[in-house]
């Protein structure tokens, strides 16, 4: 790696040469707003640890996925297990991207108000207008799927200005990309807009697997489509109208026995998703103190994910031939939800009160089938199904209490009533519950102002999560279901800006205390028995978690800007319990599984007055626990990327290379026994992608 940074050192050192001396201080004054709040607010005003990446750091940094992102925002991070993100953790708490069904996930995840918290990423980055992370419970706001904190992405609105824009990404790998944009006015007094976007990715992947003599068992096929409409029909009534359609069509084929990226499997398997979803936006903004707004959503997702259970085919096995394992799911999730507002128009902005009020109501049904077969013989048919109701009632206060002090309350109850039940085919086992959760957070907020350009702020919240249920039948009978969990949050940070905007910085600390936390763990229950193997999600007594979120961004002249985040994690596990004293001993005080000791980035962004640009982005992350039922870790890594290119009044050309220096690290790890005779307990890793370059061409007409 030595030898790496030697040459990012060198990307450095020219693009400092090449420095203008004039500062741009009007990029750095832009005042960022945050819309995932219970009303929208400056990003320097809140009392939290968000980050906001707009449109146009997206675009700079040539960010195509939503993992893309996660270089930039500090204590972010997602584990593998499918083709795109599905679950992500926020300062060390989250799901490890395991399929396990009818989840409460602990991050909450937004497209345009739509939830596909634990349903996944279905979607690209085109067209974004800005990706929001707030990190702490969001409990007052979003309730049971927002313990650790939330993620928003926003696409471009609909404008009555007439745009239109395309994108097209060639690179190795077989990797083609795709993107158009078509929007504008749709009444002459442009009173109504509408938007469209449509984008295409497909790539080979980064695996190759050679006993099919393929090396496309692992690539990418994803559609998306998007439609937005804007009407004000009166002046006082606004609305909105949302409607996507993703289609995702990925290989999984991602392990192999010597930890490489080549693989042996003779049934790859298979990453599906197709998302339809839609959104309604009124917003009354009459005569009476406060605004109406209404927000309803449905979303219809079919997920199909299936693996080679044993990574190899007969001819790889030999003499213990036949030994042919495969896993598929199939999960149908349907979600429709309301969310009615009420917001007042005053404000504390204004010297006094601002007020939220609201109710939200939730109804989910979600179905999973899972097949499991040995030489194409089903050993496991299981089938399930789970729906669930959430009624909840929220409100938030701001007061002004002095000239530069604003205080800050806010509570929400929710009550959660749940059915589920399941059935084992060949046993003709079956469970059923139906649990009922009564939850409730909110926080209590102070920000001193004490100046212009700096605010401190201090920050003490609770969330929480409603328990759940594990699937399967070999999941232990005392182990199928698991209670809800709390989280209490103490954080206290600072905004600060220089006065001539030359530089910003955001700093947070934070402690966490987790209640009946629940983990993910893994277990082969017999020895020897890779059948045996299964995942299922416990409580713990507690957990604690504490640490920093810090941001930076140095506009040294006029064409040079510095950004650097920085992530400091510490976590424990306390009184854990799994019935096995041993293994419950062991774990006392470890750390939380997927929890790296420190994350950071350093961006470095320079624009030619010609208009040649470049950018370089260096990733460091630290080693971390795998998971919870065994010891095995990561490996520290650092990730450096490029982009560099030429900008004219309507189009871009930029050539691009991910992961520049093909470092080889690994996101997700097991401890078990998987190979015959013997089945020793032996480390395996899932390989983050390898070295990708390519181009990208953008054209716009507004």
């Amino acid at each position: 790696m030595n030898i790496h940074c030697r040459k990012f050192g060198r990307i450095v050192g020219a693009a400092l040469v090449c420095a203008i001396s004039t500062v741009r201080a009007e990029d750095l004054d832009e005042v960022l707003v945050v819309t995932s709040r219970l009303r929208d607010v400056a990003l320097d005003a809140i009392p939290a640890s968000v980050t906001v990446l707009p449109q146009e750091t997206i675009a700079r940094a040539g960010l195509q996925h939503f993992e893309d992102v996660l270089s930039l925002v500090p204590n972010l991070n997602w584990s593998a297990g499918t083709a795109r993100p599905r679950y992500f953790q926020l300062r060390g708490i989250g799901e490890l991207d395991q399929y396990q069904g009818a989840p409460n996930p602990s991050v909450g995840f937004l497209i345009d108000d739509i939830d596909f918290s634990g349903v996944g990423m279905p979607a690209t980055t085109y067209d974004v207008e800005q990706i929001e992370v707030l990190r702490g419970p969001q409990g007052t706001a979003y309730g049971a799927n927002a313990l650790a904190g939330l993620v928003s992405i926003r696409t471009r609105e609909a404008r009555p200005e007439f745009e239109l824009r395309g994108e097209a990404t060639a690179g190795d790998f077989g990797t083609l990309g795709g993107g158009g944009v078509i929007g504008g006015r749709v009444d002459d007094a442009g009173n109504a807009a509408f938007r469209l976007v449509a984008h295409h990715y497909e790539s080979d992947g980064f695996r190759r697997n050679a006993f099919l003599g393929r090396d496309d068992t692992n690539g990418y096929n994803e559609d998306t489509f998007r439609a937005r409409l804007h009407w004000t029909p009166i002046e006082a009534l606004e609305l909105g109208f949302t409607a996507m359609l993703v289609n995702i069509d990925d290989g999984y084929d991602a392990f192999s026995i010597d930890n490489s990226r080549v693989t042996l499997a003779d049934h790859p398997g298979v990453d599906r998703q197709r998302s339809a979803a839609g959104a309604v936006h009124v917003a009354w903004k009459g005569e009476a103190p406060f605004e109406l707004r209404s927000v309803t959503t449905h979303a219809d997702s079919k997920i199909g994910y299936g693996f080679d259970g044993d990574w190899g085919n007969d001819a790889a096995w030999g003499p213990y031939a036949p030994y042919d394992y495969t896993s598929y799911f199939a999960r149908r999730r349907r979600s429709t939800s309301e969310d009615l507002r009420l917001i007042s128009k005053s404000s504390a902005d204004d010297g006094g009160f601002g007020w939220t009020a609201g109710a939200y109501a939730l109804d989910v049904e979600e179905r999973n089938d899972q097949r499991d077969t040995a030489s194409g013989v089903a050993y496991r048919l299981l089938t399930s199904d789970y729906r669930a109701t959430n009624l909840a009632l929220y409100g938030e206060l701001d007061w002004r209490v002095a000239p530069r002090t604003v205080l800050s309350f806010g509570a929400r109850a929710e009550r959660r009533d749940a059915g589920y039940q399941d059935r084992e085919a060949l046993s003709g086992e079956t469970s059923a519950f139906a649990p009922i959760d009564t939850m409730w957070g909110g926080h209590a907020s102070l920000s001193f102002e004490e100046s212009a350009t700096r605010t401190w702020y201090a920050t003490l919240s609770r969330g929480y999560k409603a328990g759940g249920f594990n699937i399967g039948a070999a999941v232990p009978a005392d182990r199928r279901r698991y209670e809800p969990e709390a989280l209490w949050n103490a954080e206290a940070g600072l905004a600060w800006r220089a006065p001539d905007a030359r530089w910003s910085t955001r700093t947070s600390l934070f402690y966490m205390r987790r209640e009946s936390q629940q983990v993910a763990t893994s277990q082969q229950l017999v020895p020897g028995d890779p059948l045996s193997y299964v995942f299922f999600t416990d409580n713990a007594a507690r957990g604690r978690n504490y640490g920093l979120d810090a941001s930076a961004n140095w506009a040294v002249t006029q064409r040079l800007e510095v950004a650097t985040t920085l992530g400091l994690l510490e976590t424990a596990y306390f009184g854990y319990r799994t019935g096995n004293p041993a293994r419950d001993a062991a774990l006392d005080g470890r750390g939380q599984a997927h929890a790296p000791k420190y994350q950071y980035s350093l961006t470095l962004a320079y624009e030619n007055p010609l208009g040649f640009f470049a950018r370089a982005d260096l990733q460091g992350v630290d080693d971390f626990y795998f998971d919870t039922g065994h010891d095995q870790r990561s490996q520290p890594y650092k990730v450096v990327n490029l982009r560099v290119g030429y900008a004219h009044e309507r189009w871009s050309a930029a050539a691009f290379a991910r992961n520049l220096f093909d470092e080889r690290y690994a996101m997700r790890g097991f401890y078990f026994g998987t190979e015959p005779p013997d089945f020793p307990d032996r480390r395996y890793v899932q390989l983050a992608d390898g070295r990708l370059v390519g181009l990208t061409l953008d054209f716009h007409f507004e």
